[in-house]
């Protein structure tokens, strides 16, 4: 069957052979497959990234010298079955799949493991347990972008954002559109989306997006007396000394108030904020932005040393949060979300190419104004993104 193969940093398609299932394996039958910022950043420093997983104890992840077959983010048709699975899904059964996959006593993250090829190929070896049937007739298409649709899911669930709560998304690449489409699902009443790309501030609109910026004109944290945050810590301390000086007024002990408004919940304004972009300094300009209180969601994957400053961040009781991947559980449901339609999420994809343009779309997605996200087609005869 043919393939993309990756060694030393260069493309190529190559006939490899046919998938040899496992114990517990399906075969399927490619139909899309999304092309993830992971996969270009794992193209020109795999070695550096596989050193990192080695120190949070994975150790499967692929090295420059060896061939690696990626994609991730896919949606194909079931063809067989291998030894001890349970067949539920008939041949010719639509699913997207959860990408990892047993190897021995390992589970190995498929397309991003030497021994465990993705989906850029014709076809491809899953795990049987980790098929969720598309329902509802959903296209490939849109079944291909369950799993970066998931990743949004999983850090808008993490944040545990409320509907009144504002929500600022910091980059508008595939992982913070990602995020602006399930903060909208989710029915997040105010979402700012900040991005240097007119294209891409263009498409966060068309994702649910109600304020965009450019931050090149105008801070995404200049207005958050607007909002009814406190900006400063000037502003909190006299929120503390104020309240504590109205509650003195009252009848009752302050202190007995007090610990009823906070058993209501009552609390100050605080954003939520989500930084999608994983450059070094990009987390310190958001904790030297955020108003006090503010929740740091940490989504975009910055894979070089970064620094920041504590002091600030205490200064301003601010709350970071890290987040990676999603449950099986968020898999499913996102994409049943995406098959009834509440999820808007097409505009995401802006090109499709086959297997032998993916080194075109590789360079393609260099260019923020061109492309978000581009899709494999292994039946595809497509050279170029279109």
């Amino acid at each position: 069957m043919k393939a993309v193969v990756c060694k030393d940093k260069q493309l190529s398609v190559t006939e490899l052979p046919e998938p040899v299932l496992e114990e517990g394996q399906t075969l399927v039958k490619v139909l899309r497959c999304g092309i993830c910022g992971s996969d270009l950043h794992v193209r020109q420093h795999c070695d550096h990234w596989g050193a990192l997983a080695a120190r949070s104890g994975y150790r499967q992840l692929t090295s420059s010298s060896q061939p690696v077959v990626f994609g991730h983010e896919f949606s194909g048709e079931v063809l067989e079955h291998g030894p001890k699975t349970t067949g539920k899904l008939k041949a010719g059964a639509r699913v997207a799949v959860v990408p990892v996959i047993r190897r021995g006593a390992d589970i190995d993250l498929i397309g991003l493991s030497a021994r465990s090829p993705g989906a850029y190929a014709e076809r491809i070896a899953v795990q049987e347990s980790m098929m969720v049937p598309v329902p509802n007739g959903l296209k490939p298409e849109t079944a291909a972008l369950t799993e970066p649709m998931a990743v949004g899911w999983h850090a808008v669930r993490k944040s545990e954002i409320k509907k009144g709560e504002v929500a600022v998304v910091i980059g508008c690449g595939p992982v913070g559109l990602a995020v602006i489409c399930m903060l909208a699902a989710r029915g997040v009443r105010t979402i700012v989306a900040s991005d240097f790309s007119p294209a891409r501030r263009s498409l966060a609109k068309a994702c649910g997006a109600h304020v965009v910026i450019d931050p090149a004109q105008e801070s995404p944290y200049a207005s958050w007396r607007q909002y009814g945050f406190i900006a400063d810590v000037p502003g909190l301390l006299e929120l503390s000394v104020g309240t504590r000086e109205k509650l003195g007024k009252l009848p009752l002990p302050w202190w007995q108030v007090w610990r009823i408004a906070e058993a209501a919940g009552l609390q100050p304004k605080r954003p939520v904020i989500f930084e999608c972009v994983g450059v070094p300094g990009v987390l310190q300009q958001v904790i030297d932005g955020a108003p006090e209180m503010a929740r740091i969601v940490v989504v975009g994957v910055c894979m070089q040393p970064d620094t920041i400053e504590p002091s600030i961040a205490i200064n301003k009781e601010v709350e970071l949060r890290f987040v990676l991947g999603y449950s099986p559980l968020e898999f499913r449901d996102t994409l049943h979300m995406l098959a009834e339609g509440k999820v808007r999420c097409e505009g995401l994809v802006t090109g499709e190419v086959g297997l032998a343009g993916v080194g075109a779309a590789f360079d393609a997605l260099r260019d923020p104004n061109r492309h978000a996200k581009i899709l494999v087609d292994p039946a595809s005869a497509a050279a170029q993104p279109a």
